[in-house]
């Protein structure tokens, strides 16, 4: 009789379990007296705050700059930056530092976390990434610096732009301006508003894309995924901008007092944060239904794959598009610049935004019977935000009970390790089918 093998850990299971170890660890650091100005954290607050951190979310209970000292603002750069850049990479890249061989069995996870399609790739994916990452987190902070030094004074000042522009980068959301309510002090200024929003949307393109813009330059020279997620990422920041510029135009607590130039600016900034980065420069509780409804589709279809943001992710959205034009023109394959997208890829599309959905369906119900006091499309949109990684708020986290927060949690954690990633980690590789049944046929609408 033949003995059972030990599976062991998958390398797809690492990635949910290492992120799993960084929250862990996040949130014991937290709680040390060191980190807080008014004695420990709770044990519920310092989780909700190390996985919103380390998911490069956004959403908080406590204000970041009253309540946690330089240690604890240091604790959450650091749970930002790993986050953003992913466990697996940030480890290798210590690894690479320490001079240390990188297994076979790493070289899989990293190509899971980076989503490439061949070992080598991903690793010298992971060199440029770290690289590019660091370089644009720094151009960021000296530019932001114009604005902070003259405030805040050299120390803070310097330390404020360095943490807004990892925070920004890494698509968190995290500042320190306290009661001034994210950026709504500067949302007229240029400056803060295109350095902000460049390093949102350098961030949320994904190493690959950028990796491949940098090598060939050209538009038709690029991979079918690089030309993909350009393409959307333009339609989708114009699009919503051009809405929102519509929606909120006359509402007096967003953009209605604003001057024209101001109201664009304001339209545009809002329309890049809700594709995962959590910043605001308008009041989030006080948008329209209409502009809350748009913000929660926006953070529903998030950033691209291999970013540091989260959502279904713009090619998921494109793969769906492209197969409803398929249909509609009576062609067998979905094509797009000359390529064509094999069923496995169209399958897990269909897939991924069916599991999105129905999880916000029934994050959405559960809370709903708990906050019964609570708007339904408010409750939606602090939903939206913790999927998609956003943390954005209309102000349902503050005044949530704890239920809701550990739902937010769980959303949290979820959009940032991904779901096809969590599906894929518990359960079974695909295998070969031993018996292929015969076709069958059923009616469809």
């Amino acid at each position: 009789m033949k003995k059972k093998t030990k599976r062991g850990i998958r390398p797809i299971q690492i990635l949910p379990l290492g992120f799993l170890s960084v929250i862990v660890a996040g949130t014991l650091l937290l709680m040390l007296p060191a980190a807080t100005r008014s004695g420990s954290m709770t044990l519920f607050d310092a989780l909700f705050t190390a996985t919103s951190a380390s998911c490069v979310t956004g959403l908080t209970v406590v204000d970041t700059v009253t309540y946690f000292t330089g240690f604890g603002q240091g604790i959450l750069l650091v749970l930002i930056q790993v986050g953003g850049l992913g466990f697996m990479i940030m480890t290798t890249f210590l690894f690479l530092i320490m001079r240390r061989k990188i297994s076979l069995r790493n070289r899989v996870i990293l190509k899971e976390a980076m989503s490439e399609e061949s070992l080598m790739s991903a690793q010298q994916m992971m060199r440029s990434a770290v690289r590019y990452t660091f370089a644009v987190e720094g151009t960021g902070a000296v530019l932001l610096a114009i604005r902070f030094v003259p405030r805040f004074g050299w120390a803070k000042g310097i330390w404020n732009s360095i943490f807004h522009s990892v925070s920004a980068f890494c698509n968190a959301g995290f500042d320190l301006l306290g009661a001034e309510g994210s950026l709504q002090r500067y949302v007229a200024d240029p400056l803060v508003n295109m350095t902000i929003m460049a390093l949102i949307v350098l961030g949320g393109l994904g190493f690959a894309v950028i990796h491949n813009v940098v090598s060939y330059r050209r538009y038709h020279r690029l991979m079918t995924q690089a030309r993909v997620v350009l393409l959307m990422s333009v339609v989708l920041i114009v699009a919503g901008m051009v809405l929102f510029l519509a929606f909120e135009y006359d509402n007096p607590k967003t953009l209605g007092s604003l001057s024209v130039p101001d109201k664009i600016w304001g339209a545009a900034f809002q329309s890049v944060t809700c594709r995962t980065a959590g910043f605001f420069s308008i009041s989030q509780a006080d948008l329209s239904g209409a502009g809350k409804l748009l913000s929660c589709i926006l953070m529903f279809i998030g950033a691209a794959p291999g970013g540091t943001g989260g959502g279904i992710k713009i090619t998921t959205l494109a793969v769906l598009l492209l197969t409803i034009r398929a249909l509609v023109l009576g062609k067998k394959d979905v094509e797009v610049y000359g390529r064509r997208f094999d069923v496995a890829t169209v399958r897990r599309a269909l897939c991924l935004f069916m599991f999105a959905l129905g999880i916000l369906f029934l994050g959405l119900l559960s809370v709903s019977v708990a906050e019964k006091g609570m708007d339904m499309l408010d409750l939606a949109y602090e939903l939206c935000s913790a999927l998609g990684t956003v943390g954005l708020t209309a102000g349902v986290t503050a005044e949530a009970g704890m239920f809701t927060k550990a739902v937010l949690c769980i959303f949290m954690y979820l959009g940032r390790v991904g779901l096809m990633t969590l599906v894929a980690s518990l359960g079974r590789e695909e295998t070969e089918p031993v018996v292929q049944y015969p076709a069958g046929n059923i009616m469809i609408g």
